[in-house]
């Protein structure tokens, strides 16, 4: 038999069960550290006029109502919003009204189970918090409008219920109500829809960005006035506005100047994704220049020049870097020079470096190795997609497996185990040639390395797919080829 139920969970039962008019009434007398069991047995048992009382008569500066299930549901976020129009309509707010913010975030289960995650900087007491709301003066407390936070995703095609009604009832109520997004992916190419969805939204709120849709310059005009207002946003995506596509040069460089000057201004931002853009062109010196608190720099597939990357290496950002990536971005028609003294720059911080299919080949190695050894803190190094021959190879292994705090390295197959076209460009891997310069790959990496890193090598790359062929030593010392995802910067380890 079961362990029978309390009288506790028996009052709490017929307490939700009730749909009497009284039931503001009855929450009145319910200790406040009942409220957030009673809440969950109310939201599992779809009893909506009970969600509704009961936000109401919240009493914590912050309710998650995303921590609550691992999926969002409609008629509990309609519930949640029905109880606070009818606090809204009131013309003096109640004495008991302590809520302050109404967050929809869908929270991971890991972070349900360690409490409520940061809320724009501060951490304000969770749905479930044991301990009760510090007192705060009334006046202030109603001069302070409502916040709502959510995460928002603008697409083309139809937008699911949940988000749209949440965007509507904002906006009907602005000035009362204030929606803010700490994370913004926007995967939609229409100006007016983008308009319309950041509407209601404090764009000042928007920590996380995420451009991934290709833009015509109408909505590149539309959304260079919304970039400049999002003052406080930390970290940055942008990708899909090729220069191939986008081909006026005038124009090219009336928007390079427009977007560089605007990202110039983010004071906040640590991170900083750019791929296949064409407004980055020359233009580094402009977007870097303030960027102080920059942590992470992806550039890849974007059209750089060298003294692009001569800026980077003496900007005050280079000195403070500890995720870099260049991926698909010519450096071998450029001198050794800038990239050597980048990474001299950044020695002392530089946790994750990513070359990646950018054309360097042993005429440049030699100049970058002696950087590359002071790099102390670098735990992952990619390298795949740049034609190098097995001796350098060789010689880069032993340099990267011999840092303290190394852990693991992408790198390519030596030059000479591609089949060579009758252009000169490579053509596919000659399989015989390739598994036979394993053998002095492995003696390589074996006389430098210990035997929690790892070594990988890249025998095939899909940027578009975000796929990769990675032949890696298993357990047992004998070679394994896997199809894997190629990681975003975020992902990789340090």
């Amino acid at each position: 038999m079961g362990t029978p139920p309390t009288l506790e969970s028996l009052a709490m039962q017929a307490l939700v069960r009730s749909h009497s008019v009284s039931i503001c009434d009855t929450l009145e007398e319910v200790p406040w550290l009942l409220f957030p069991r009673l809440f969950r047995e109310a939201y599992a048992g779809g009893h909506a006029e009970v969600l509704k009382a009961m936000v109401q008569a919240w009493p914590f500066p912050c309710l998650l109502l995303g921590a609550v299930t691992r999926s969002p549901d409609l008629e509990a976020l309609k519930a949640a919003l029905d109880g606070l129009d009818l606090l809204l309509a009131q013309k003096d707010r109640p004495r008991r009204w302590k809520l302050q913010v109404l967050d929809l975030r869908s929270v991971s289960s890991e972070m349900r189970a360690q409490g409520c995650p940061s809320l724009a900087g501060s951490s304000p007491p969770g749905p479930l918090s044991p301990r009760p709301p510090a007192t705060c003066d009334a006046r202030r407390t109603e001069e302070r409008p409502l916040t709502i936070v959510l995460d928002l995703t603008i697409q083309d095609g139809p937008q699911g219920a949940f988000q749209a009604y949440v965007l509507r009832w904002a906006r009907k109520r602005r000035g009362r109500v204030q929606l803010r997004c700490e994370k913004l992916q926007i995967l939609s190419g229409c100006p007016s829809r983008v308009r319309k969805a950041l509407r209601p939204v404090r764009l000042d709120s928007i920590q996380e960005l995420v451009v991934d849709c290709f833009w015509r310059r109408e909505t590149m005009k539309t959304f260079a006035r919304q970039l400049s207002q999002m003052q406080n946003l930390r970290v940055l995506h942008f990708s899909k506005m090729s220069a191939q596509v986008y081909t006026s040069r005038a124009l090219n460089a009336l928007y390079s100047r427009k977007y560089a000057a605007h990202l110039g201004r983010l004071q906040c931002l640590r991170e900083l994704h750019v791929h296949d853009v064409f407004f980055l062109h020359g233009k580094l010196p402009a977007i870097l220049g303030s960027l102080t608190a920059l942590k992470t720099l992806s550039l890849s597939s974007c059209p750089l020049q060298e003294d692009d990357l001569k800026f980077l290496s003496g900007c005050a950002c280079a000195r403070q870097l500890q995720r870099l990536r260049l991926r698909s971005v010519c450096l071998g028609r450029f001198s050794p020079e800038p990239l050597r003294a980048l990474l001299e720059q950044a020695a002392g911080t530089l946790e994750t470096l990513a070359l990646e299919d950018c054309g360097l080949t042993d005429a440049q190695l030699p100049a970058i190795l002696p950087a590359l050894r002071q790099c102390s803190q670098l735990g992952f190094f990619s390298f795949y997609g740049n034609p190098i021959s097995l001796g350098s190879l060789c010689t880069l292994l032993s340099h990267t497996a011999r840092l303290a705090r190394f852990s693991q390295g992408i790198y390519p197959p030596p030059l000479e185990s591609f089949y060579i076209q009758d252009d000169g460009v490579l053509g596919s891997i000659h399989l015989e040639r390739f598994l036979l310069m394993l053998g002095p790959l492995l003696q390589a990496w074996r006389a430098s390395s210990t035997p929690s890193q790892r070594f990988q090598i890249c025998a095939d790359f899909c940027h578009r797919r975000r796929k990769c062929q990675m032949v890696s030593l298993g357990p047992r010392g004998s070679w394994v080829l896997t199809v894997e995802g190629l990681p975003g910067l975020s992902a990789l380890p340090a």
